[in-house]
């Protein structure tokens, strides 16, 4: 670890020194550092205060270090893993260890994801892109008294920018960039009166190329035409009531990327089997132009993706409290294809839907008496998931394959949180949950027995099908219960420390997947996360320091992995049950600007994790208790330093540097050797210059060491192959900004 570290510092050091030669000591009058504010426990207050390790990305970061959608979470949070399941599609965040590695459309993300706090059901609605946001917030460790809806790992808390009533203000950018890539910003916020007003966003990606070449045809794959606009209201009735609208709209028709292709089998050329992209599937194919973005595939990468999010909230103030609602609808659609085999061979093509549609409603009362700041309230949400699978099959089992599963799912909850001031310096902090769910699924694979002279499949001759091979039509009902009980001590230097123990409940569900047999259907039960943290918070003003270290233990229990399932004709991967594991680790963070050079910042993150799975089977075998748990990297660490300085007489510029490292990471519960992803470190930079207060010209680059990285693996072996899901390549743009007031 020391030797991760001191790259890193090193990377940052150099830097250092080339941006800060030219400066004079003399000219070392520090700036303070901003207070930063979030809205964690759905209240106004400031970092320092929240005895919760976040990390958080304010607007002006998001936009210059373009965060533009979940996966590039990682590179503002350690020990927050994100892995897409395919390129370009379904990225799946773990935080601290604790995550759902799933890809169905049906299932709920374990770290709660919540967009000006509404919740977003469906692990699909995570595929979206992000634009006008005021701020990032990543919380970790269990959320579930005051978020709920399965946040066991943590919760990620988007929220957009809103109508200022102050003044007028708006902004035009456009960028150019790396693979024909052109996008365009605007906003506008039109104060219409005193009471009244409104924020207008809208963006759009249009990239011609993408990083993919088809060796077979030369065809590139990865175009996008992203379109997203939104529109918010803001009207004050009254001295005590405030009501927000936001109406939100985002269309794609894109081009999914392709992973790489490895084989099982020994070639003439490549005895090193399996694991290799040399190695051959079972009927014949390999890679051998030693190229990640290059490959023959067989599916048509063309992804349409269609969403409509409507929120309402309404804040009054009741004198003795404060009453909020919000209520939130989001209405989803996608169709898109995988070629799991990742050949130009029909073994495992899907032409896949999903359409996802929810309601939740959360009513809350909050206030401040006696010394007690509390909140109660109570939660209600509808889902459904409709979602299909066509699958080719024809190259080695000569059949084709339809998967269709309908799941609704119902949330009650009540809840209340209370912080009791016990003294000037000590705070006791009490929350509980209670939640009912109910869901149902009607889901089934059928073999479609479309070619003679048999499926090899389900061995149904041609004529005598289609053949219903697996289907489900059930209901579960989970009831928990989920609390916090933490501790604040708040010294007279601006420290806080605190101590915590939580729990929270990720409610059970329906594998929705190609299922050969009624077994691998069955659903699997609801996971259980207890939590013990001690970290403190503080900031030097004298030497412009702010800085954060928490410690924590998990308990973790009935986890929910995936687990393979030989039963029927062909082995699935499928949602189940694991008795447990223990997670522990820290995480550290520090802001810094500095007193010594005028105009240089510094912020770094660490996360360091330790895992150990208890015992489990796998098709009948016993696997010893001390694997690691999938999508937790021992190390993960970001760091980026800034230094603004004047350009000439009457320009001012900024210069960014920042890097994101991560350990090896395993896939599976297994740890597959094939299953797993080598560390890497990325490394991006930025040149803004300012030529005037309302015009900012900016130069980026992103993985500029070009370094070729694996964010996911998948081993088939006993279908023949596997894949694995490279990072993007190194991308560099230039982007101008026109700022109005």
């Amino acid at each position: 670890m020391k030797k991760i570290i001191s790259h890193h510092l090193l990377f940052v050091a150099i830097n250092t020194v080339v941006i800060s030669g030219a400066v004079s000591a003399d000219s070392s009058r520090a700036s303070e550092l901003d207070e930063i504010i979030v809205t964690a426990q759905k209240r106004e207050q400031s970092l320092q205060d929240v005895s919760i390790s976040i990390s958080v990305a304010g607007s002006e970061e998001i936009r210059e270090r373009r965060i533009e959608s979940v996966t590039d979470i990682s590179a503002i949070a350690a020990n927050a893993n994100i892995k897409p399941a395919i390129p370009g599609l379904m990225p799946i965040l773990t935080v601290r260890g604790v995550g759902l590695n799933d890809f169905n459309a049906a299932n709920n993300p374990s770290t709660g994801v919540y967009i000006d706090e509404v919740s977003l059901s469906s692990l699909a609605l995570l595929s979206s892109d992000f634009f006008d946001l005021e701020r990032i917030e990543v919380l970790k460790g269990p959320q579930g008294t005051m978020y709920g809806r399965n946040s066991t790992a943590g919760a990620l808390n988007v929220v957009t920018a809103k109508p200022d009533l102050e003044a007028f203000s708006a902004r035009a950018g456009g960028m150019a960039g790396s693979y024909d890539t052109y996008d365009i910003d605007l906003m506008a916020n039109i104060p219409l009166s005193e009471s009244f007003g409104a924020r207008f966003a809208a963006k759009g990606i249009d990239q011609g190329e993408g990083h993919w070449t088809d060796s077979a045809s030369g065809k590139n794959f990865g175009k996008r035409d992203v379109t997203m606009t939104r529109a918010q209201m803001l009207w004050l009735p009254s001295d005590r009531t405030k009501v927000f609208l936001k109406l939100e709209d985002q269309r794609a028709r894109n081009e999914l990327g392709h992973a790489e292709f490895f084989g099982a089998l020994p070639t003439a050329t490549e005895p090193d089997c399996p694991g290799r992209p040399e190695c051959s599937n079972f009927v014949g194919y390999s890679d051998t132009d030693q190229d990640p973005y290059r490959g023959a595939w067989s599916t048509n990468p063309d992804y349409s993706l269609n969403q409509f999010i409507s929120t309402l909230r309404v804040d009054m103030d009741l004198g003795f409290s404060a009453l909020t609602f919000i209520t939130g609808s989001i209405d989803f659609d996608r169709s898109y294809s995988s070629d799991v085999d990742a050949s130009p061979a029909r073994i495992l093509d899907f032409a896949n839907t999903d359409d996802v549609s929810q309601v939740s409603q959360e009513v809350r009362l909050s206030g401040e008496q006696d010394g007690i700041i509390w909140q109660v309230g109570i939660f209600y949400a509808n889902d459904e998931v409709k979602t299909t699978y066509s699958g080719t099959h024809t190259d080695m089992l000569n059949t084709t394959t339809f998967t269709s599963a309908r799941q609704e799912a119902t949330s009650r909850a009540l809840f209340a949180n209370a912080e009791w001031r016990l003294n000037d310096q000590f705070s006791l902090i009490t929350g509980l949950r209670a939640t009912k769910e109910k869901k149902s699924n009607i889901g089934s694979t059928t073999d479609l027995v479309t070619l003679a002279p048999a499926s090899f499949l389900s061995m149904t001759p041609f004529g005598s099908g289609p053949l219903v091979m697996a289907s489900v039509d059930e209901s579960i009902d989970d009831t928990s219960t989920d609390w916090k009980l933490g501790l604040n001590w708040t010294l007279e230097d601006s420290t806080l420390v605190y101590l915590s123990a939580s729990q929270g409940t990720k409610s059970g569900g329906f594998f929705t997947g190609v299922a050969t047999t009624n077994q691998q259907l069955i659903p699997y039960d609801a996971e259980t996360l207890t939590a013990y943290e001690v970290g403190f918070k503080g900031r030097s003003e004298d030497s412009n320091i702010s800085y954060e270290a928490s410690a924590f233990y998990y308990d973790y229990e009935d986890i929910q992995t995936f687990a393979s399932d030989q039963s029927g004709a062909v082995p699935v991967n499928r949602l189940a049950n694991i008795d447990g594991a223990t997670i522990y680790g820290l995480d550290l963070q520090a802001r810094w600007n500095s007193n010594v050079v005028e105009g240089l910042s510094i912020n770094v993150g660490a996360g360091l994790l330790d895992t150990e799975l208890e015992a489990f089977s796998s098709d009948g075998v016993v696997i010893a208790k001390g694997n690691e748990q999938p999508e937790a990297p021992k190390i993960s660490a970001n760091i980026q330093a800034n230094y603004a300085f004047n350009l000439g007489q009457s320009h001012r510029a900024k210069l960014s540097v920042d890097s994101y490292y991560q350990s090896k990471v395993m896939h599976n519960a297994l740890n597959s050797p094939l299953a797993t992803s080598d560390g890497y470190a990325v490394y991006n930079a930025r040149l803004m210059v300012y030529l005037s207060n309302d015009l900012e010209l900016s130069f980026w680059g992103k993985n500029l060491g070009n370094k070729e990285y694996t964010t996911n693996a998948n081993s088939q072996l006993a279908l023949g192959n596997g894949f694995r899901v490279y990072g993007a390549p190194k991308t560099w743009g230039i982007s101008l900004n026109k700022f109005f007031q």
